[in-house]
């Protein structure tokens, strides 16, 4: 049975605003990234705690870390990256978290080659083997301007280290060039969940199933690979005077929402649409 998760801190930067925005819309899984300004890597133990809690009261469950982790460049100091990192899997237990979505490196001063795989290979597996016995899952997400951000660097990445799974976005292959469908083919071994977002043909980021993702195809693909759980990632443009506008008989154009919460509601049923059509 396909499940919804989303990055609610595109609902709303408080923690009130986040578990609002995911009980009006029936979510109660929790990608969490930031909270009242402070990303997930940086909490404090005791934030982290707290946040738990009312989370739990809410009936909201922490699904993955939604980290910042390898998204700095391949040069930078990677001891103090991996202290980040062991911090970052401390809050996980703390919040409950079984997985954390990872990157893998920046590189502006070196051209891809396999010197450059090679540097990226042992500073992921070294955070591999320290995460060895943490229960939480580490999971690579293909990005535009990393290393991984083609679906044969990442098939790359994954026969090397096969304890890494995959965060499969559609979106962000789009914005690399990369046709969706052949990237799953190629990706669908390795991957542990969906991030969901869609975008057009003139590259602004859209609704789920409104743009070039392919989203009907791969949620169907996905679910009958045993997949389970998406991250609603919606990213989607919000105009804080269109309110305005529309009170003298504007109307909407294109994928512009008055406010984030209309935003991230139409992307929640977006969604929603496209997992009730999955056979």
């Amino acid at each position: 049975m396909l499940k919804m998760a989303a990055f609610a801190d595109e609902a709303a930067g408080n923690l009130d605003g986040q578990i609002d925005a995911l009980l009006r819309n029936g979510i109660t899984y929790l990608e969490i990234r930031g909270v009242n300004g402070v990303n997930v890597s940086d909490m404090p133990l005791d934030m982290a705690r707290d946040v738990h809690k009312r989370l739990s009261d809410a009936g909201i469950r922490v699904w993955s870390l939604g980290s910042p982790i390898g998204k700095v460049d391949v040069d930078d100091d990677f001891n103090a990256h991996l202290d980040k990192f062991m911090h970052t899997l401390e809050i996980g237990h703390i919040l409950g978290a079984q997985r954390m979505r990872m990157f893998s490196f920046y590189h502006r001063n070196c051209e891809k080659s396999d010197t450059l795989l090679r540097r990226v290979l042992v500073r992921i597996n070294m955070m591999l083997e320290k995460s060895k016995g943490s229960g939480i899952l580490l999971c690579h997400e293909n990005e535009k301007g990393i290393y991984g951000e083609t679906a044969a660097e990442c098939l790359q990445i994954h026969r090397e280290l096969p304890a890494l799974r995959a965060v499969f976005d559609p979106a962000n292959f789009i914005q690399c060039g990369q046709e969706v469908l052949p990237a799953w083919d190629m990706l669908k071994d390795y991957v542990d969940y969906l991030h969901i977002k869609d975008v057009d043909a003139q590259g602004h980021l859209v609704p789920a199933g409104m743009g070039m993702g392919q989203l009907p195809k791969l949620v169907e693909n996905y679910a009958r690979a045993g997949g389970s759980v998406m991250t609603l990632e919606p990213h989607l443009a919000v105009f804080d005077g269109l309110a305005a506008l529309e009170k003298d008989g504007a109307s909407q154009k294109g994928m512009v929402f008055a406010s984030q919460r209309e935003a991230f509601d139409a992307a929640a049923a977006a969604l929603r649409g496209i997992m009730e059509g999955v056979k």
